[in-house]
């Protein structure tokens, strides 16, 4: 078993998305199921969670303070002072927003799947600053792990269903080239969460798996953490150095949680992470 920490004790529904505030010097992560939107600084050890009115597939620092929301309805802005505005709003019916990243240039790639995880019914869209929005993948079945190689060049993506984390060349004119890096075996758990970190390397959480895996660029399996939480969703570096491996959990569907299902657990010293950029609007 993986020498990790409880970082948060919690009994979210399903944690996930974690992202390192440098800024605020936080980590933030969300409850998708749950509707909130939770803080924590590992210095002082305070923690903040805010309640969301829709379910919120990611929540992301904004270059000028405050978080963008991937929820139900679409994006929203949450600004430093607490209020709230819709950025871009598209509600469809039985459709809710799952996991987002901020890419270079500082966009949101904003992912969408089905309640009933029906099949090719999620999208993944790029929303600007200005609210602009445009779809960059359909026919997905579950919208899951997103991020970039340290250059910029390189895009991975997780459709959770396919057992699959693709990579994709990218560039100013989008997404070109789809192909997989790797595919998860029978019996290991799906993909889910993803980050990439200074190497270059794929960390990928895997739901029903019980583990984070490291992969290199070249897709082979580097490095395994194990865990007691067999549904460990997202994964992030954070801390002052970006030391750190911080890893969502959820205990939703499962008959027998494990005391930490829905704890935010973290691995220190496992790597070494990429800064990540702030949304730009």
């Amino acid at each position: 078993m993986t020498a990790y920490e409880v970082a948060v004790r919690a009994g979210a529904a399903l944690g996930e998305g974690p992202t390192w505030d440098p800024a605020a010097g936080r980590l933030i992560w969300v409850d998708v199921l749950g509707m909130r939107v939770h803080a924590y600084d590992p210095v002082t050890g305070r923690r903040t969670v805010r309640t969301t009115e829709q379910h919120v597939g990611a929540a992301k620092p904004r270059a000028g303070g405050g978080l963008v929301l991937n929820l139900r309805d679409g994006v929203g802005l949450l600004d430093p002072g607490g209020g709230f505005r819709w950025l871009h709003r598209e509600p469809v019916a039985g459709r809710r927003a799952n996991d987002a990243a901020v890419a270079p240039d500082g966009s949101l790639w904003a992912g969408t799947m089905r309640y009933d995880e029906a099949a090719g019914g999620g999208t993944l869209s790029r929303v600007t600053g200005d609210g602009t929005a445009r779809t960059v993948l359909t026919g997905v079945t579950v919208s899951n792990g997103t991020g970039w190689s340290p250059d910029g060049s390189l895009m991975y993506y997780v459709d959770t269903p396919t057992r699959r984390v693709d990579v994709f060349d990218h560039d100013a004119g989008g997404l070109h080239d789809r192909r997989p890096l790797v595919r998860i075996e029978e019996g290991a758990g799906f993909p889910d969460g993803l980050t990439v970190d200074a190497e270059g390397c794929v960390w990928v959480a895997l739901w029903d798996g019980g583990a984070v895996r490291r992969y290199t660029p070249a897709g082979e399996l580097d490095r395994v953490l194990t865990f007691p939480t067999p549904r460990t969703t997202a994964c992030a570096f954070g801390g002052a150095g970006l030391t750190d491996l911080y890893v969502t959990t959820a205990r939703t569907g499962l008959s027998a949680p494990h005391p930490l299902s829905g704890s935010l657990l973290v691995v220190p010293g496992a790597g070494k992470g990429s800064p990540q950029p702030a949304f730009t609007g």
